[in-house]
């Protein structure tokens, strides 16, 4: 199983909030759907995805496009439509290629609303008085 090619095909951005307000403990969520699944020929799929990151209060991104699948089940599309639902697999290795090449993008275009980062930033500890450096056990939640 493999991802042929990956294209975007809408970006959509928003900052609700005005130049000067700031918003303490704001929650970035971040979502990966697939919206449509075609069937191309017998191994081959296209995939329409929506990737959405939204700021509690303060704005959204969201950015959609087609990836092409192939491998995995010939019945792929047929199940899509019918149940909803795909391989655990198959949904593992399209919602990470989106995830992986939405991330970068939503980055730069929270840059230009001036938006948080929708990743978590490292957080530095300085070693000196009482202060341990210790690892991080933070990560990204993918939903």
């Amino acid at each position: 199983m493999s991802i042929k090619s990956f294209e975007l095909t809408a970006i959509d951005a928003e900052r609700y909030s005005k130049k000067g307000e700031s918003r303490k403990n704001v929650k970035i969520n971040h979502n990966s759907s697939v919206t449509k699944i075609e069937k191309i020929d017998d191994e081959t799929n296209s995939v329409d995805f929506r990737f959405t990151a939204s700021y509690t209060g303060m704005g959204n991104i969201k950015i959609e496009g087609t990836l092409v699948h192939v491998g995995g089940s010939s019945d792929l599309a047929r199940r899509w439509r019918k149940e909803n639902k795909m391989p655990n697999e198959v949904a593992q290795e399209i919602h990470s290629t989106v995830i992986k090449n939405c991330i970068p993008q939503s980055v730069i275009i929270a840059r230009d609303l001036r938006l948080p980062p929708p990743i978590p930033l490292p957080k530095v500890n300085m070693p000196g008085k009482g202060n341990e450096t210790k690892p991080s056990k933070g990560g990204m939640e993918v939903a």
